[in-house]
């Protein structure tokens, strides 16, 4: 996609730019896309600002990435990649997801609830990368309920993603804070009693 052994001009001489830089580089550009486009949209977000964030000059953009669109799915699956492995209890993953601070950081938060309609209208490459993050998501929330059926497990860790993904984009759409509040806190509660029913069944 980009070389290495990129090559830039500086001062009439030519500077070697080492590969820990590349990569360096291409850490801040992806950290940059993908506060602004969960706090703006895809389109309202230009390569010279996600570049200038970065602290880079947009000349050097298509040394990174082929495209925005390539740039908008490799964004989504870095941001994705974040979260957690591990197993998680879907209850305790949605004490913290289902929580003010969450809602109030659009920038910082779930790429699902900030971009996913969004996605639909993106490349294949991006709703590849917000399909693996599902799967991702769902494995995870099986696996914290052990003592499930496969089958029980599977349920309650699509429904209880759904309902979080949900509560968040109606939790910020709400202009009423009460409204609001009460939209995290009934769904939380609700994801609770669904998932310690399942496990004492």
């Amino acid at each position: 996609m980009y070389n290495i052994e990129v090559k830039r001009t500086h001062f009439g001489g030519r500077m070697k730019v080492s590969r820990e830089q590349v990569a360096a580089n291409r850490q801040s550009i992806l950290e940059a896309s993908g506060r602004l486009f969960r706090e703006r949209g895809f389109d309202a977000v230009t390569v010279v600002e996600v570049m200038k964030a970065a602290g880079l000059t947009h000349g050097g953009f298509y040394g990174y990435f082929e495209s925005k669109d390539d740039l908008i799915a490799q964004t989504l699956a870095h941001v994705l990649a974040q979260d957690d492995e591990r197993p998680t209890n879907p209850i305790e993953y949605a004490r913290a997801y289902l929580a003010p601070v969450h809602r109030d950081d659009v920038a910082g938060g779930c790429p699902t609830a900030a971009l996913g309609a969004e996605t639909i209208r993106q490349s294949r490459q991006a709703r590849a990368a917000m399909t693996e993050g599902q799967r991702r998501t769902f494995e995870r929330f099986s696996e914290g309920l052990p003592d499930a059926t496969p089958e029980e497990a599977r349920r309650a860790a699509i429904g209880s993603w759904a309902a979080m993904v949900g509560a968040m984009v109606l939790a910020r759409l709400a202009d009423d804070p009460k409204l609001s509040d009460e939209v995290l806190d009934q769904t939380y509660a609700w994801i609770r009693d669904k998932n310690t029913h399942t496990l004492s069944n």
